[in-house]
């Protein structure tokens, strides 16, 4: 299994294989999912003090708060993918 990198702005990094979803901040329910994560201490606050316009889900619980749209995270999500698969044809 390789291991794939996904930039979510300002030198930040996160893997993934283990992203499970990528959401917009607005909702009700993302942020309650974002306080619980707080009071879990699962909360990766990625955004350098900017707003957060996106919030990466991770398959091990945690949630990171990116500035950055989700599309963005997203296309770089499926460039990366793209990349990979051309490396393995």
């Amino acid at each position: 299994m390789d291991i794939r990198l996904i930039n979510i702005g300002f030198g930040n990094i996160v893997s993934a294989n283990r992203v499970i979803a990528i959401v917009s901040p607005e909702s009700a329910p993302i942020k309650r999912i974002i306080t619980d994560a707080r009071d879990r201490n699962q909360l990766i606050d990625a955004t350098y003090g900017r707003r957060t316009r996106a919030v990466i889900v991770t398959d091990s619980g945690h949630v990171v708060l990116s500035a950055i749209q989700p599309e963005t995270v997203a296309n770089r999500f499926l460039s990366s993918k793209e990349l990979h698969n051309s490396e393995d044809s």
